[in-house]
C-alpha cells in the first residue's frame, strides 16, 4: 500500500496523518502539556505508519522499509527526513521510548499487505503482538511506569482494543478484502467470506461477534490491576483507554452483534465516564 514517489522520498508530507486531536482520548486531553504533546508525537508516527500500509499510492512494502530506515536515524542520534519523527525525536531521548516498540508497528503493516484472512483467535493475537502491544508499551514509556508485570496487563489490555476495533469494522475491512474475525469460528457457525455479510447470515454473524466481545471483556478485565497500579497522570490515561474499551464492548453488545450498525457500534460518553471514574477509584495493591 504504497507510491508514486520513490520509497527513499517518501515523507510526512506524502501521507499526512489525521488530525490526531479527532481521535485522541478525550481523558488524555487533559494531561499536562508534557505528556499530551509527547503522546501526540508517538501517535502521529503510528497514524502515518499505518496509513503508508493502508493508503499510501506506490509500493507500499518499500515505503515502510524506507520509514523504518529513517527511525533508525533517530536510534543513531541523526537527524530523520520525516516530519512526524522529527516531531518524536525529542520524546525518545526525554522518555527512553522504546523504538522497537515503532518497528513492531512498522511490521504489522509489512504483515497486512500478504496477510488478509487469521484461521484462529490465536493467530490474531500475534498480529496484535505487533499491531496492538506497542501502542500501550510507549504509554507507560512516556509516564515512566513500565515493570514487566504492568506490561503485561497492558499488552492483554491493548490487544482487547484491537480486536474490539476490528469487531467494528468488520464491514470496512471486508470491503478492503481482509477479514479479521477468525476463520475456524466464522466456520463453526456455516459462514464464508462470500457469505457472512448476507442478510441470512445476520444471526450467525452477529454470533462470532459476540463471542470475539466476550474474550475481550475477559481480556479487559486485567486493566483494573493496571490501573490500580499505577500513579498520577499516568494512571488517568491509561484508565482513558481501558475505559474506551469496556465502553465500546458495551455498545456492540447493545446492538446485539450488528456490525452493520455504523455509529451504534462506538461507545456512548456515559459510559465511558462511568467506567473511567470506576477505574479511577480502584486502589492500588
Amino acid at each position: 500500500m504504497i507510491g508514486a514517489t520513490s520509497p527513499s522520498d517518501v515523507s510526512a508530507a506524502d501521507v499526512t496523518p489525521s488530525a490526531a486531536t479527532e481521535n485522541f482520548p478525550v481523558a488524555l486531553r487533559i494531561l499536562p502539556v508534557r505528556y499530551r504533546h509527547a503522546l501526540l508525537a508517538v501517535y502521529d508516527v503510528a497514524r502515518h505508519i499505518d496509513q503508508l500500509g493502508d493508503a499510501a499510492p506506490g509500493d507500499r512494502v518499500a515505503a515502510l522499509n524506507a520509514f523504518r530506515i529513517d527511525l533508525h536515524r533517530v536510534e543513531r542520534r541523526q537527524t530523520p527526513r520525516s516530519r512526524v519523527l522529527l516531531d518524536l525525536a525529542p520524546y525518545t531521548r526525554e522518555f527512553r521510548l522504546p523504538l522497537s516498540a515503532f518497528d513492531d508497528l512498522i511490521e504489522a503493516n509489512l504483515v497486512d499487505q500478504h496477510v488478509t484472512r487469521y484461521r484462529d483467535f490465536a493467530g490474531l493475537l500475534d498480529y496484535c503482538a505487533l499491531s496492538a502491544h506497542p501502542i500501550g508499551r510507549l504509554v507507560l514509556a512516556v509516564f515512566g511506569q513500565s515493570t514487566p508485570q504492568r506490561i503485561a496487563w497492558s499488552d492483554s489490555v491493548c490487544a482487547a482494543l484491537q480486536v474490539l476495533e476490528h469487531c467494528q469494522d468488520v464491514v470496512e475491512d471486508h470491503r478492503a478484502g481482509r477479514v479479521y474475525l477468525p476463520q475456524d469460528q466464522l466456520a463453526a457457525v456455516g459462514l464464508t467470506d462470500t457469505t457472512m455479510l448476507l442478510p441470512g447470515s445476520a444471526a450467525a454473524l452477529h454470533h462470532v461477534v459476540l463471542e470475539q466481545v466476550a474474550v475481550c471483556r475477559e481480556m479487559l478485565s486485567v486493566g483494573t490491576q493496571l490501573v490500580g497500579e499505577l500513579r498520577g497522570w499516568g494512571r488517568v490515561a491509561v484508565a482513558g483507554y481501558v475505559a474506551g474499551g469496556l465502553a465500546t464492548a458495551d455498545a456492540l453488545e447493545a446492538a446485539g452483534g450488528d456490525v452493520t450498525r455504523g455509529d451504534a457500534l462506538r461507545p456512548r460518553r456515559i459510559q465511558l465516564l462511568r467506567h473511567g471514574i470506576r477505574l479511577l477509584l480502584t486502589r492500588g495493591r
